[in-house]
């Protein structure tokens, strides 16, 4: 009998212990330990944040599906990993401390054959002074986080009927954020609501963003084919920028975030500040905080962790510069190089490298994205661990691995611009490789232009909300679950 442990249930954790639980025998054991009671399909807080969907509709309890599946669920958050063991039987352990309000506060020790570090981030706040719900800015980054800025949303539109201008600033706090393609979703999301409630011509909408140039989305910019010609995205997401009218700040950091007014950065090292009524901006990210100790007490978190709090798995995390930085520096298994059953998938391993070009300003600053690896990429990663531990298990050979190189899979992603069956709009993007590999594709920016594409329209609506019933669908793990792709 094995038992492999799980920490964290958002995508990527989730996904391993589906697959891990379909395809090992009844007697091994799979165990999440999670914080939270619920699923969250993250995408859609989107239309949470715009009050397009209730919170209910992109939310539900795990606790029943792992019930009906087999899979002993822990509501609590692990807090140190005992790689090694303990004297006693040198079997790898994990503590945990329970967030189950009935058993708030009780600690308990998990020991395990395997472990997956799946705990996804920490939303870092507290790295721009005045950043996020406790302070003068909004997120949507959770789904109760949403619900507020919606109602927040909803008090501005109000005053726009009354005739009083309002400013809306939407992007990144930080000029190390990633997920530049939600900030993307969620402005032109508000800027739809903005004109179906014929309050456009008073409101004027800022978009702030540390990419370099507008299209980057945290992954160095595509070329792709569109409707017969080849275009970039910078071109593609400029021209959506002018069609709508929102005004665009690129290369910025925001340095704080007062009352009524944020402070920020630019790569040039000008420094501005923007008045605003409404203010949604996404933190960076930084891990969750594990600890790890040897069998004799001592630290060894520095070892196991980068400096970003994020796990080192099979990747080439030596001081390289930008240029010599190649594909297959990132990972491919996503298990430790320390410890043969320790992996770490989603947004909880740490990458190599940035996929968009490192830039500081004058003033020693880091602006630019850091890389995203959330949604398909997370999925892909937790279904080819769990593959991995499930032949190591059957077999005995510690040595099979399951392959998913970021450097070599293709990922879409669907950006919605606006909801409605009728009058919804969505930016669809394919890219092959996700990390670009310039050495296979040099006149293309790295990618298979083939299989890199771009198109905005309704069609790219029905897409995303199709996506959205499916993959909630997939998550409750209903009949036929497994033919649905990450």
């Amino acid at each position: 009998m094995a038992r492999v442990v799980v920490l964290g249930a958002g995508i990527s954790g989730h996904t391993a212990a589906l697959y891990l639980r379909k395809d090992l025998k009844r007697h091994d054991e799979v165990v999440v330990v999670s914080p939270n009671s619920e699923w969250n399909w993250i995408p859609s807080n989107i239309w949470v944040g715009v009050g397009k969907m209730d919170s209910k509709e992109v939310t539900f309890p795990l606790r029943p599906v792992y019930k009906r599946k087999g899979i002993d669920f822990r509501q609590a958050r692990a807090t140190v990993i005992h790689p090694e063991g303990d004297l006693k039987d040198g079997m790898g352990y994990v503590e945990i401390i329970y967030t189950d309000p009935d058993r708030y506060g009780e600690v308990e020790e998990i020991r395990y054959d395997y472990l997956i570090n799946a705990t996804g981030p920490k939303l870092n706040f507290e790295a721009t002074p005045g950043l996020g719900p406790d302070g003068y800015s909004l997120s949507v980054c959770t789904v109760d986080h949403a619900a507020k800025t919606a109602l927040e949303l909803e008090r501005v539109i109000d005053k726009l009927k009354q005739g009083i201008p309002q400013t809306l600033v939407i992007g990144v706090g930080h000029g190390t954020c990633t997920c530049e393609g939600a900030a993307f979703e969620y402005a032109f999301n508000v800027e739809h609501e903005l004109r179906a409630n014929k309050v456009r011509d008073l409101a004027e909408v800022i978009y702030i963003t540390n990419e370099y140039e507008l299209g980057d989305f945290g992954v160095g910019g595509m070329q792709f084919a569109s409707k017969g010609f080849v275009t970039n995205s910078k071109i593609w997401t400029e021209s959506l920028f002018r069609e709508r009218n929102v005004k665009a700040i690129v290369g910025a950091h925001v340095e704080r975030v007062e009352q009524g007014v944020l402070h920020y950065e630019q790569l040039d090292g000008t420094k501005g500040s923007i008045e605003f009524d409404f203010a949604m901006l996404l933190p960076p990210f930084k891990g969750v905080g594990l600890t790890a100790l040897d069998r004799n007490g001592d630290d060894i978190t520095d070892k196991l962790f980068a400096p970003n709090g994020f796990l080192k798995v099979d990747a080439d995390y030596s001081q390289k510069s930008f240029d010599q930085w190649r594909a297959e520096d990132w990972p491919s298994t996503y298990q430790s190089p320390f410890y043969d059953n320790l992996f770490g998938v989603g947004i909880a391993f740490a990458p190599p490298h940035p996929i968009s070009m490192p830039r500081f300003s004058p003033n020693g600053t880091p602006i630019s994205p850091a890389p995203p690896r959330t949604g398909m990429p997370s999925g892909v990663m937790g279904r080819t661990v769990a593959e991995t531990i499930v032949s190591r298990i059957e077999t005995g050979d510690h040595t099979l691995a399951h392959r998913a190189s970021m450097a070599s899979m293709g990922a879409a992603c669907v950006a919605s611009a606006g909801t409605g069956l009728a009058k919804g709009t969505a930016a669809a993007m394919t890219m092959s490789p996700v990390v670009p590999d310039f050495v296979k594709y040099p006149e293309t920016g790295g990618r298979n232009i083939k299989e890199t594409t771009g198109e905005i329209g309704l069609g790219a609506h029905w897409t995303k909300l199709l996506l959205h019933y499916l993959f909630i669908y997939k998550a409750k793990a209903l009949p036929g679950w497994h033919f649905i792709p990450e």
